[in-house]
């Protein structure tokens, strides 16, 4: 499995973070409320997919979620999730 690796913005986070600078804001109610309606907009599932795969692949999904302890529809989800959203990245 490829390590992954935190860009300058995530380096300055984690350091501000263990140096004792990072400040805890507390969020306003309408921001929140923003927020938590674009994640229940962003994780709804409402649409269902059927698709043919090979056996041997499914095999494969199917042991990479055990290995992940989640059912394999859902590492399905996330994997078509992270594609779509330019957030996976190819070996």
């Amino acid at each position: 499995m490829k390590k992954y690796r935190m860009d300058k913005e995530e380096n300055k986070i984690l350091d501000a973070i263990e140096s004792g600078r990072w400040e805890l804001v507390k969020p306003k109610k309408v921001q929140l409320n923003h927020y938590a309606a674009a994640a229940r907009n962003t994780f709804r599932k409402d649409q269902r997919m059927n698709i043919r795969i090979s056996r041997a692949d499914l095999s494969r999904i199917k042991a990479k979620a055990a290995e992940e302890g989640i059912p394999y529809q859902t590492l399905v989800a996330s994997i078509i999730h992270k594609y779509a959203s330019g957030n996976l990245l190819a070996a």
